[in-house]
């Protein structure tokens, strides 16, 4: 988790890594419903937009009442017309209205599909979930900031998904299914329409960052997983259907001292705590209704949810005190604390009527004086700040060279 200013740790430990452009690996989400492969609710933007596929720009279109350009003209002084040649695009230099960006962006992956990029306490490497070197699912993986070198960090078998550094950064936590299938299991029954497949099958291990001493954290009945770290270094939170709606629950560092914290029925997930550990930020999607419930809890009995629409919602660490942030009824997910403890930072495809666009947004932990932070035409996600919120990293479609391609940037910020 990204650790608060306050937290207790060597206010000396920053990036040390120049900001000079690089490049290494990748990330996963989409923008075509059809084709959203994501490995579990931890790891995929919610819904209308598959941010895997970066969007295509639609055909200009000609207004017929307006002349266009004399080709019979043109054709006397130019009989041999040269190609038109797309000018390359550099995505690492910020888009129109990032002002929140300070300089170049730093590409760390190159290609592929790379997503949920998260910080080391000491925030000089990156734990990450990738599908890459032929592998089929998810797998996660550590970056180090300042060469970009890559490695496994799981057992190469099953689904993973949703990593983290624990505190003295000696070991990680992810979720996987490799203890029950060697394989990806089967995918979500798309027939279904766009839905999230809640793997009973995933449990909580921790391991050394080289991948070695796989020790499991969090076993038993029901999906677990969505874990992420407390800055303070005391508490984990996660998601679990072990009660049989998906909640969010609490437990200290070692795995003991679970309790649950959310009790509405719908699905509550993808928390990240504030910089002082005090509150949880989290995602949650609750049946409106008698006909919305029926439907949730018919999908639920096979372990799937329906999330094109998230809102977000703050509460204290111990569960009280739940407020809604956001009311837009689009699918807004990956909330992430400002290091002043009073912003939210998050992605978001209320700015697209069609739903298919994710950028990033800011937003008051009351819901008020939200401002939009990226602006690339197709995916931004999975913010973090480092603690003294001079970076940012995130997933992003930007400067795709191939369909499907979502890269980990970081970022200099500015306020």
């Amino acid at each position: 988790m990204r650790p608060g200013p306050d937290h207790g740790r060597n206010p000396d430990s920053r990036i040390r890594a120049p900001l000079v452009s690089s490049a290494a690996m990748r990330v996963a989400l989409a923008l075509a419903l059809p084709c959203l492969l994501v490995s579990s609710a931890c790891g995929g933007p919610p819904p209308a937009g598959d941010a895997k596929s970066a969007k295509k720009p639609e055909p200009a279109k000609v207004d017929a009442k307006k002349p266009g350009p004399d080709i019979k003209a043109d054709a006397k002084t130019d009989t041999k017309a040269a190609p038109v040649i797309a000018a390359p695009v550099d995505p690492t230099t910020p888009l129109s209205g990032e002002k929140h960006f300070n300089n170049k962006l730093r590409q760390l992956t190159n290609g592929g599909e790379n997503a949920e990029a998260y910080f080391s306490f000491d925030e000089q490497r990156l734990v990450f979930q990738s599908t890459r070197d032929g592998a089929a699912c998810d797998q996660i993986y550590t970056l180090n900031v300042a060469d970009g070198q890559v490695a496994l960090a799981s057992t190469g078998k099953g689904r993973t998904t949703c990593a983290y550094f624990l505190p003295k950064d000696e070991r990680i936590l992810y979720a996987s299914t490799h203890k029950a299938a060697d394989d990806c299991l089967p995918p979500p029954d798309r027939s279904r329409g766009y839905v999230w497949k809640l793997y009973p099958e995933f449990d909580i291990y921790t391991a050394k960052p080289d991948g070695t001493d796989v020790k499991p954290l969090v076993v038993g009945a029901g999906y677990d997983a969505e874990a992420t770290v407390s800055p303070l270094g005391d508490l984990i939170v996660f998601t679990s259907t072990r009660d049989g709606d998906p909640e969010l629950y609490s437990m200290k560092i070692d795995g003991k001292g679970v309790k649950r914290l959310t009790n509405s029925p719908g699905y509550d997930g993808g928390a990240f705590f504030s910089p002082d550990g005090k509150r949880l930020v989290y995602r949650a999607n609750h049946p409106e209704g008698a006909d919305e419930l029926a439907k949730y809890d018919e999908m639920i009995k096979d372990h799937l949810v329906r999330p094109t629409r998230l809102e977000l919602f703050v509460m204290n660490a111990d569960g009280s005190g739940s407020k809604q942030v956001t009311k837009n009824g689009k699918a807004n997910f990956a909330p992430f604390f400002h290091p002043d403890g009073k912003r939210i930072i998050f992605s978001s495809n209320q700015a697209d009527p069609k739903g298919r666009d994710f950028d990033l947004f800011l937003i008051g932990d009351d819901g008020e004086n939200q401002e939009q932070v990226t602006f690339n035409p197709s995916f931004d996600g999975f913010p973090m700040f480092t603690r003294d919120g001079k970076h940012l990293v995130f997933a992003s479609n930007r400067g795709a060279a191939k369909e499907g391609d979502t890269n980990v940037f970081l970022a200099e910020w500015k306020d």
